[in-house]
């Protein structure tokens, strides 16, 4: 354990958090496609109204959020003593632990755990760390089987997609879409199923139904951990983690080492934050405990895997550590301009939207992902919608301050950009440079129209291509005191 938050060097993580384009790049290709649009902005409304109908009902849904963000700071604050904590309680109920520097090192330990059950498959209730470490493709690559059971996650594995949402994986597709997805992929599908609601999800129900029955051995991420006792939390919509979580004999859970909460009391104030943020609902319909092995009862090996995975490397950061505080609620992303134009596919990673902007380039190297800190409006809609309260757009600014400094290391020449902002530095470091710079730009008013510019000429035409830009006033701040009160140098007040 020392020699796991201890480390001289916490590795970077690594799995599916990196993109194999920038993020401008890839985004181009989802703004083009106006069904995908359409698609995310319906779904993103719904669950809008949805939250903000249930949050309204709490008076004290602002108290809450400070205590979630409150639990969460002195969680990371003692990282060590609860992880160490709840290592011993989940041994002292019969489960085993094993900690993992990097996704590699998680991957190779659930394999062996799998081979030892003398299983060739395995049933997976929804758990987004294990598309971070890329559980599915090393399952595979080893000759096991790995079936998804959310139907969201059944739907993009059959689809041979990549999830586009923390909470709602096929948010890109519509009713239509599924359907085809289920009667291309599905052997035992019906010809004439329809594409309503309940039909998709019988056709599912069915589907899965076998697996469960057959699989030895059941993976599950965990939404949080009680160090006080050991106990493991998942919660979910469909019943499908009730189902992997008892039927096999083998339970693996994987989990992100920020997942830990002291204790029961503090499970309280996220079970009322968690549901109104993700779902818009007041409970989630299944809330799933268990505390290591009962026997007879449920699985009889429980197996946790703590994963590192560049969080102790973000824990280091003391701006961008907030971002450990999420509980994937995927709030932030349904109220982001930016995703909701662009879906999480642009993100190229397994966290997208606002959440992914922060907590990706820190788990990997912000070079690494250095687009993602750009990706946003600084509207800060995120942080107003946080069940925590992370301050986002902060941490967005905080990790672009990153980026210029660690790519300006290894850059013998400055960029335009660091060109520009000289420049203005050294005309704004001067009344009278400022002044005159004021007098030249009003020569800009003859390119607006209405108040607005629409087209300024390169390389400020990378700005205009997508935005106005306003024209600058007919009279200075300067000018107007200097007309309203005679002082000659504008400075006072």
């Amino acid at each position: 354990m020392s020699t796991f938050l201890g480390m001289p060097y916490a590795p970077r993580g690594v799995g599916h958090l990196r993109g194999d384009q920038p993020f401008p790049v890839a985004a181009r290709a989802a703004l083009a496609n106006t069904q995908l649009r359409r698609n995310l902005g319906q779904a993103t409304r719904t669950i809008r109204a949805k939250r903000a109908a249930v949050v309204a009902e709490l008076p004290d849904w602002e108290e809450l959020r400070a205590a979630g963000q409150a639990i969460k700071q002195h969680t990371l604050a003692h990282l060590d003593y609860y992880l160490e904590r709840l290592e011993s309680r989940v041994r002292e109920h019969g489960g085993t632990v094993h900690w993992a520097r990097d996704a590699n090192e998680a991957n190779r330990i659930v394999t062996g755990l799998v081979r030892d059950a003398g299983a060739d498959e395995v049933v997976k209730v929804k758990s987004i760390v294990t598309d971070e470490i890329g559980l599915n493709e090393a399952l595979a690559s080893a000759g096991i089987t790995a079936h998804e059971t959310d139907l969201a996650e059944l739907i993009v594995q059959l689809g041979h997609d990549r999830p586009s949402h923390i909470l709602v994986p096929a948010i890109h597709r519509n009713r239509a879409e599924i359907r085809e997805i289920f009667l291309r992929e599905m052997a035992d599908v019906d010809p004439g199923l329809t594409d309503t609601p309940a039909a998709l999800a019988e056709a599912a129900r069915l589907h899965l139904r076998r697996r469960f029955l057959s699989a030895r051995v059941g993976i599950s991420g965990a939404n949080f951990a009680i160090a006080e006792t050991g106990t493991l939390c998942v919660v979910e919509s469909e019943g499908n983690g009730r189902m992997c979580l008892t039927l096999p004999d083998t339970l693996i859970t994987v989990m992100g080492i920020e997942k830990v909460i002291p204790s029961w009391r503090d499970l309280e104030v996220f079970l009322q934050l968690l549901p109104r943020s993700s779902t818009g609902e007041r409970m989630n319909p299944y809330t799933s405990l268990w505390t290591g092995v009962t026997p007879g009862d449920g699985p009889q090996r429980f197996h946790l895997v703590l994963l590192d995975n560049g969080r102790t490397a973000a824990l280091a950061d003391p701006v961008g550590r907030q971002a450990l505080h999420c509980i994937r609620c995927s709030a932030c992303l349904n109220v982001c301009p930016v995703y909701e134009r662009t879906g999480g596919h642009a993100y190229g990673s397994v966290y997208p939207g606002p959440i992914g902007a922060v907590l990706s380039p820190q788990l990997t190297g912000v070079e690494d992902n250095a687009s993602l800190p750009y990706a946003s409006s600084l509207c800060g809609a995120c942080f107003d919608a946080c069940p925590v309260r992370i301050d986002i757009p902060s941490v967005l600014v905080h990790l672009r301050a990153r980026h210029v400094e660690e790519a300006g290391r290894d850059r013998r020449l400055p960029t335009a950009e660091a060109v520009a902002m000289a420049a203005a530095s050294w005309v704004m470091a001067s009344p009278g440079r400022y002044a005159a710079a004021q007098r030249a730009g009003r020569a800009g008013r003859a390119l607006g129209r209405g108040g607005r510019i629409r087209r300024l000429p390169p390389p400020l035409s990378a700005w205009t291509a997508a935005r106005d830009a306003p024209a600058p006033p007919a009279q200075t701040f300067r000018e107007w005191w200097r007309h309203e009160h005679g002082d000659a140098d504008g400075s006072a007040g």
